[in-house]
């Protein structure tokens, strides 16, 4: 089976001729880089039509075919919400940052500033976008203002505030009229407008011109904004984000059913079930661990380090420290005693690994603190081992297909002998899993993983 690069595998395609990354959220291809780099390639003339993507807007992309249209045809789509988030980790999706407009668009128009661009805002009531320009001016120094015009009868008349928007001279412009009316209305009339850079920012200028307060930012850090709104205004949002949600969600579960398969949602659920359980009832002999590891050498308890997970996301990965600290440094001096043939080092003598260190490797006991990485969707409880992103960079062709599933803490390589089996013998046996995992297959190997613990076979 022929693969493409690793990095290939975290879903991206570029926009418009960038690098920006991208990552499929309920069937559409959203951002997924952080605000600094968006901003960077907007600027740049990375897109024209840029629009947001919250639980909101999925239900009503459900409903409505020209809204959804209109989506589709959007040359870049932001993130915008605990709810994309969640609906993006359904499906095995963790985005790198959340593009909320209320945030991003004001650290857009800082860089636009710095480069001197110039910005029109259309949209909101009378007065709205007036005093929302104001406010942007004291909070943005250096800001150029080109024009305001509001979105209600300066909006009557298309081709009046097409002329009047181009007219202006304008770099930027934001499109406030709420969704779905302003997504419609940009693409229905991009073609036609001279600015190079169009967003639609929802209730932006309500926020600004302070129609709409905004929750405190400890608030927004803690993911509770959704509480901050219904308690300004219960009865307007009550709907939206009560209801709104539960639909959302029954939506986006109901989409990662159809894109991951009834094995995949169970094989989740296992994971899910026995990794909580697990962390409980396993707290007392961490505590006691953690109080050996650091009487027997200095360092953290924790060992983190960067692997490759599924579909070639980067992610942290916890062990029990059982090398000195500086085990890192001197892993090139010691490269040659490694016992397997292949990229992976392993050796049976490593000088590295401490007293206490050695006893956990020989028990795996310095596996469980992946408990940790099971519970929070970075991997399974069963599956390939996640490999170094050098590792990854060395792969023949054939081992990428390892990548394809979530890694995890035992697998087909753990039950057969571990560090004694080579590193071709490791892909053939990772690989034969990848096509065939299951829930059935995942309990046989867990059950054939405790003997191997009891054992110790190949493991050092």
């Amino acid at each position: 089976m022929n693969l493409p690069p690793a990095s290939d595998f975290a879903n991206a395609r570029p926009v418009q001729g960038h690098d920006l990354p991208t990552a499929r959220v309920l069937g559409l291809p959203v951002v997924d880089a952080t605000t600094e780099r968006t901003v960077e390639a907007l600027l740049e003339g990375g897109a024209r039509s840029v629009v947001f993507l919250n639980a909101h807007c999925a239900n009503l992309r459900a409903r409505k075919p020209a809204y959804a249209a209109a989506l589709a045809r959007a040359d870049m789509v932001l993130p915008d919400g605990i709810g994309v988030e969640l609906a993006g980790r359904m499906t095995g999706t963790r985005l790198t940052e959340n593009l909320n407009g209320t945030d991003f668009t004001p650290a857009l128009l800082r860089r636009a500033a710095q480069r001197g661009l110039s910005v029109f805002l259309f949209g909101g009531a009378a007065g709205v976008a007036a005093a929302a320009a104001r406010r942007l001016a004291v909070t943005i120094p250096g800001l150029r203002i080109a024009g305001t015009r509001d979105g209600f009868d300066g909006a009557q008349d298309e081709t009046a505030a097409i002329d009047a928007i181009n007219a202006s001279g304008a770099d930027i412009l934001l499109v406030a009229m709420g969704v779905p009316q302003q997504e419609l209305w940009i693409d229905r009339n991009l073609d036609a407008l001279a600015p190079q850079l169009v967003l639609g920012v929802g209730a932006l200028f309500d926020f600004l011109s302070g129609r709409v307060r905004r929750a405190p930012q400890p608030v927004r850090k803690a993911r509770l904004e959704w509480a901050w709104r219904l308690a300004m205004e219960p009865r307007r949002m009550a709907g939206r984000y009560l209801v709104g949600n539960a639909t959302f969600l029954a939506r986006a579960a109901a989409n990662a059913l159809r894109v991951a398969g009834p094995d995949a949602v169970a094989k989740r659920a296992l994971d899910i079930t026995l990794s909580a359980g697990l962390v409980l009832l396993l707290a007392p002999l961490f505590l006691v661990l953690a109080g050996l590891i650091r009487a027997d050498s200095r360092g953290p308890v924790f060992f983190r380090q960067t692997r490759v997970g599924q579909n070639g996301r980067p992610f942290t990965m916890f062990k029990f420290r059982t090398m000195h600290v500086d085990a890192e440094a001197r892993l090139a001096e010691i490269r040659a005693m490694s016992d397997r043939e292949g990229v992976c080092f392993k050796s049976r003598h490593d000088p590295r690994v401490t007293r206490i260190g050695r006893l956990l490797r020989r028990s795996s006991i310095d596996e469980l603190p992946q408990i940790l990485n099971v519970l929070f969707g970075q991997m399974s409880l069963v599956g390939p081992r996640p490999a170094l992103p050098s590792e990854v960079a060395a792969y023949p062709t054939r081992a990428l297909e390892r990548l394809a599933a979530r890694p995890g803490i035992t697998g087909l390589w753990q039950v057969s002998g571990r560090a004694d089996i080579g590193f071709d013998k490791m892909i053939d046996m990772d690989v034969a899993y990848v096509r065939s995992r299951g829930v059935l297959l995942d309990l046989v190997l867990l059950a054939l993983t405790a003997r191997a613990v009891i054992s110790g076979r190949g493991a050092y």
